[in-house]
C-alpha cells in the first residue's frame, strides 16, 4: 500500500524533531569546554573550533546573508498579504484558503521559537555582538531561510498556477537563496557549525509538520469528492 503524502511528511518531521533534540543534548554534553569569548562552555568544542578556525570571520558574508534574509522574510511577507487579501475579498476567515490559514500558524509558531531561544542559553556565539554574550543555538537566520523555504517550495503553486516551468524556476531560485544564506552565515564566523545544523534539523521539523497538515487537508477533501461522486452514481442507478 503506498503511503500517503501526508504521513510521510509526518514522519519525516517526527524523526528530524528527534534528531534536533538528540543533537541539542548532545551539544551540552559531548566535548563541552570552555573555547567561547569571555570563557563560556561550548559543545562539539574541538569540531567547532577547527571549523571556525579554518574560515574565521567575514563582514561581508554577514551583511550577504543579512540582506538574503530579508529577501526570504519578504517573499513570506507575501502570503500575508496574499492571506489578508483573501480574508477581506471573502469576508470571512472561515473561506480563507485552508493552506494559506495554515501557514499562517506556522508563521506564529516560527515567531514563538525564535523569541524563545533568545531567553534559552544553549550555546554563545564565537564573537562577542557589541562587547556582549549572545544566544547562538540554533541559528536564527538558518531557522529562517530553511523553514521559510522549505514551505515556499510548495506553496509557490499558489503563484505558478500549475506552470510546471515556472514552478521549477522559482523553485530553484529560492533555494539558490537558502543555500547561499546559509554557506555565508557559516562562513561570516558569527556561528559556531553545531548552530548551523541544530536550526537546519528544526526548521525541517517544522516545514514537514506544516506540509503534512495540509496534504492532510487535501487527502480528506479528495476522499470526500470521491465520495459523494459514488453516492451520486449510486442514486443515478
Amino acid at each position: 500500500m503506498k503511503l500517503k503524502q501526508s504521513k510521510l511528511m509526518f514522519i519525516l518531521s517526527g524523526v528530524a524533531f528527534a534528531l534536533f533534540a538528540l543533537f541539542t543534548i548532545l551539544i551540552m554534553t559531548v566535548d563541552v569546554k570552555v573555547v567561547g569569548p569571555d570563557g563560556v562552555k561550548v559543545g562539539f568544542a574541538d569540531v567547532n573550533t577547527t571549523i571556525f578556525n579554518a574560515f574565521g570571520t567575514n563582514h561581508t558574508a554577514e551583511v550577504i546573508s543579512d540582506i538574503l534574509g530579508y529577501l526570504i522574510i519578504a517573499f513570506g511577507i507575501i502570503f500575508v498579504g496574499l492571506f489578508l487579501y483573501q480574508w477581506i475579498k471573502r469576508k470571512s476567515l472561515k473561506k480563507v484558503n485552508i493552506e494559506l490559514f495554515n501557514l499562517m500558524i506556522f508563521y506564529v509558531v516560527l515567531g514563538i521559537i525564535y523569541v524563545l531561544f533568545l531567553f534559552i542559553k544553549i550555546n554563545y556565539r564565537p564573537i562577542l555582538v557589541d562587547g556582549k554574550l549572545e544566544a547562538s543555538y540554533p541559528s536564527s537566520h538558518t531557522l529562517l531561510f530553511c523553514s521559510i523555504t522549505i514551505v515556499s517550495m510548495f506553496y509557490l503553486i499558489f503563484f505558478t498556477k500549475n506552470n510546471i516551468k515556472l514552478l521549477r524556476i522559482s523553485q530553484t531560485i529560492i533555494g539558490l537563496v537558502c543555500l547561499a544564506g546559509v554557506v555565508c552565515r557559516l562562513l561570516s564566523g558569527t556561528h559556531w557549525a553545531t548552530d548551523i545544523i541544530g536550526a537546519i534539523l528544526l526548521s525541517g521539523a517544522l516545514a514537514f509538520a506544516l506540509l503534512g497538515t495540509n496534504f492532510l487537508f487535501i487527502e480528506k477533501n479528495a476522499a470526500q469528492q470521491e465520495k459523494t461522486v459514488i453516492q451520486k452514481e449510486e442514486t443515478q442507478t
